[in-house]
């Protein structure tokens, strides 16, 4: 039976339209390395997994709970830890534990540090919370470096995941068997971790970060909504972790880190904290400059930089936030309008961010690289970086690139709010 409500249509008693997302993910999953097919590709695409499940659990407390956390790297570095201790005990034949199982090994010890710590962090909230986590994340990394029988020092703990005898000719030696497993674990994950925001407890915990008086009024214990959405983050955080623990077949103190920490809570801004999906784009975003870009310049986190500060400006609400309110417009028929517009911003944009690169790369090859001489390339172009020319021209395009976005940006602020005000007034006539 289907039913139109302005514009939309939903099915009951089945839900096709959740059915075809999760169906289109899977199948994205499955497809992927044979598009991508190169060796750096399907090592890009296995980090982007294990970073989706990561930034997937911070968004249980962050995003859903209203907790806003420094040190979540704690769970998935200590569950990497004890899931790469019990990969050499496999291999030692000291523990049975199929490799595929290993992950669980990584939950199974974050869910119970997550008990641990999120009993102390829970107790308070909001800012209070913010800097316990921050505590707690370099106490357990200063332990790292204090405990090198465990940690394994500054050299950390490595591995070897080609362990027992291979299943179905498994053996995960070749990067692609280890993909398809981050693929499994990260797409069972993404579906628990969604049903997990369907239930009661992850409703209230919905309710405890928008209203924490109102759900203590009406019967709920706060603190142990927060405690146990804590736990229950830890425990997808540590499989983030054992699934890192048998991809790099090494972890170390960098694994417990603040820099761990704060690179998932730029991956979950950048995405949308608000929206379930918002962190999935967040981490391919966030792997695609920690990975893929940091391939070609030293400055990456430079661009990653001024990217998280221009979408705080422009964008508070992530990548999400600006797909769906781009789908709103779509679903009223009205994108045409912001064709033109759209492309204006990105020309400026473009050039723009042509001129900024210049003086980027210049600047770091004068700075970092001068050793190697004054000669350098950049987009094929060899030229010197010392003489007077390239700076004037790089320069000269970023401040006309500068001028024409923010022509273009003021125009495309004017056309959208057009948008937007016809679309309400649809909206109200539909009502009336």
């Amino acid at each position: 039976m289907a039913t139109t409500t302005l514009g939309t249509i939903r099915f009951a008693p089945y839900n096709i339209g959740r059915w075809l997302i999760w169906g289109l993910t899977a199948l994205v999953f499955v497809l992927a390395p044979l598009v991508f097919s190169g060796g750096f590709a399907i090592t890009l695409l296995s980090q982007m997994g294990i970073m989706i499940i990561f930034a997937l659990s911070y968004n249980m407390i962050f995003g859903q709970g209203g907790m806003l956390s420094f040190g979540h790297a704690v769970y998935s570095g200590l569950g990497a830890f004890f899931a790469i201790h019990a990969l050499n005990w496999v291999g030692d034949d000291r523990l049975w534990v199929p490799v595929s199982l290993i992950p669980l090994v990584g939950g199974l010890f974050g869910a119970i540090f997550g008990v641990i710590f999120g009993y102390v962090t829970t107790k308070k909230a909001g800012t209070t919370f913010a800097m316990i986590t921050l505590g707690i994340g370099e106490m357990v990394f200063a332990a790292s470096l204090m405990f090198p029988g465990f940690f394994g020092g500054e050299g950390g703990i490595s591995s070897n995941r080609v362990v027992g005898e291979p299943f179905l000719g498994i053996s995960y030696g070749p990067t692609i068997q280890v993909y398809y497993l981050i693929a499994v674990w990260c797409f069972v994950c993404m579906i628990a971790m969604f049903a997990f925001s369907q239930t009661p407890l992850g409703r209230i915990s919905n309710a405890v970060r928008d209203n924490p008086e109102r759900a203590e009024f009406i019967g709920y214990n706060t603190q142990r909504v927060r405690f146990l959405v804590v736990v229950v983050s830890a425990f997808f955080a540590g499989i983030s972790g054992g699934l890192a623990a048998i991809n790099f077949e090494i972890v170390t103190a960098e694994n417990v880190s603040a820099l761990r920490s704060g690179g998932v809570l730029l991956a979950t801004f950048i995405g949308g904290s608000m929206v379930f999906f918002g962190p999935v784009i967040g981490s391919i975003i966030f792997i695609f400059f920690a990975v893929a870009l940091s391939e070609y310049t030293n400055a990456w986190q430079f661009y990653l930089g001024v990217f998280f500060i221009m979408m705080v400006m422009y964008a508070p609400g992530g990548v999400a936030s600006l797909v769906l309110m781009n789908l709103r417009v779509i679903q009223h028929k009205l994108f045409g309008r912001l064709l033109r517009p759209y492309a204006g911003v990105l020309l400026a944009g473009a050039a723009l961010l042509l001129g900024v690169i210049m003086l980027v790369e210049m600047s770091y090859h004068m700075t970092l690289n001068f050793a190697a001489g004054a000669r350098m390339s950049l987009f094929g172009i060899e030229f010197e970086a010392n003489h007077w020319v390239p700076w004037a021209l790089a320069l000269l395009v970023t401040l006309a690139g500068g001028a024409a976005f923010d022509w273009q940006r003021r125009r495309f602020v004017r056309e959208w709010g057009d948008v937007q005000a016809t679309i309400e007034t649809r909206l109200q006539q539909a009502r009336g």
